[in-house]
């Protein structure tokens, strides 16, 4: 066991120093801890406001490919109906064709 003169001696200022350090730091516990709650709170809903105005962006491309689409429809409107008349006017004589395809059927016959 080491003697009482052979242990360096503290000066009482530096162990009131030491001291009020870990009261300060123990002290500023809470704000410091606070503050970083209050940063990962705005920093989420700056993140949550990203995405809102990334999927608004994306709604707003989705919602004019429709409206394309819907004008592309219209414009070939005229061309539809050119092609169903096209095609009703080209199978007019099919009534005819198969009354003569019949008669001589029945020619055959006898």
């Amino acid at each position: 066991m080491a003697d009482d003169a052979s242990t360096p001696t503290v000066n009482a200022q530096i162990t009131d120093a030491v001291t009020q350090t870990n009261v300060k730091v123990l002290a500023e516990s809470p704000a410091m801890a606070m503050g970083s709650l209050y940063q990962t709170m705005a920093h989420s809903t700056g993140i949550l406001f990203e995405n809102s105005a990334s999927a608004q962006q994306q709604q707003n491309t989705l919602s004019q490919a429709a409206a394309n689409q819907g004008v592309i429809q219209l414009y070939s409107m005229a061309t539809m109906s050119d092609a169903a008349a096209t095609e009703k006017v080209s199978q007019g004589g099919v009534s005819d064709n198969l009354t003569s395809l019949l008669t001589v059927l029945n020619a055959f016959r006898r």
